[in-house]
């Protein structure tokens, strides 16, 4: 998935379950049939699991979870992942990796599906909440400035402009995306027009708010996974997600319980569509099911009516 991707097996896994948490060395431990870009996932027994960064550097955002997640976990209304335990680098695998508690429930459908026989209200109102809460969490002193909560899904689109003109000529010569990439552009320049005479906002963002890091039972949000992207800035990436799992209805329920104005619309539009785009070139082989779903978030932007910013 990655060149500088780390060596990481079943046999690595349980070494090193077995030397730091020797109190689970007999459970049974299995890699998940789905396992994200950033982390490598194995099931331990019933009740946990084992996240190990893929790539040389991840030690961080375990770390980062490790810190921030009991203050999240109390902040929202929704579970989180509990880490039970981080372990050290040992036998040859170089960074650290946590096991958590295990959360019941399956992405949701992207897009959505109404074949559960449920709409997408009540999942666009458990999000807004969700991004409510993270919004209304107040910000540590120097936590702002703090390089661990800082990343390129807080700043402004602007920022991104130049890569995403770029991942626009990469996205042209992939067969089969059949996305219309001159519209795309077209909602990319309204979404920056929409910032000029925005004021900075700083808060709590999740970052990576999307279908493979929330879980759902009975139509209504179980869970919001990995915050290894967690960070302080402009909390409007994570509006992005509503692109990407909720219907047409849903969406207008969504950014109506968050009072979201045609500026903070259009700025979800452009994190939507640059989220997508970045995807396409690098996991177009490797991880096709995340192509799906991002190719299904940018349809979805595109198929928008596109007001003035």
């Amino acid at each position: 998935m990655h060149d500088d991707e780390l060596a990481i097996d079943l046999h690595l896994v349980r070494r090193l379950v077995k030397r730091s948490f020797p109190q689970y060395a007999d459970l049974g431990l299995a890699p998940l049939a789905t396992s994200g870009s950033s982390n490598a996932m194995f099931r331990l027994g019933d009740e946990l699991l084992v996240r190990l960064p893929r790539q040389p550097g991840g030690s961080g955002s375990i770390e980062k979870e490790a810190t921030w997640l009991p203050r999240m976990a109390a902040a929202l209304s929704v579970p989180v992942p509990e880490v039970v335990g981080v372990g050290a680098p040992d036998v040859d695998y170089p960074e650290t990796w946590s096991v958590t508690r295990w959360i019941d429930g399956q992405p949701p459908s992207v897009p959505w599906s109404s074949s559960t026989g449920c709409s997408s209200h009540e999942l666009a109102l458990d999000l807004a909440e969700v991004v409510r809460e993270l919004g209304a969490l107040e910000v540590p002193c120097g936590a702002e400035d703090d390089p661990a909560l800082r990343w390129y899904r807080g700043g402004t689109l602007s920022e991104l402009d130049d890569d995403f003109r770029e991942w626009i000529d990469d996205c042209r010569g992939l067969a089969g995306l059949d996305l219309d990439l001159d519209r795309a552009l077209a909602v990319w320049d309204l979404a920056l027009a929409s910032e000029a005479d925005r004021e900075s906002s700083t808060g709590w963002y999740h970052g990576d708010l999307f279908a493979e890091n929330l879980l759902v039972r009975d139509g209504r949000l179980a869970a919001v996974l990995d915050f290894g992207g967690l960070g302080v800035g402009d909390e409007t990436v994570d509006l992005a997600v509503a692109w990407e799992v909720l219907d047409a209805p849903g969406r207008e329920v969504f950014f109506d319980a968050l009072d979201a104005d045609e500026g903070a619309r259009l700025r979800s539009m452009g994190w939507a569509l640059a989220i997508a785009l970045m995807t396409f070139p690098y996991y177009w082989h490797t991880l096709p099911g995340r192509c799906v779903a991002r190719r299904a978030m940018a349809a979805a932007v595109l198929s928008e009516g596109l007001p003035s910013a």
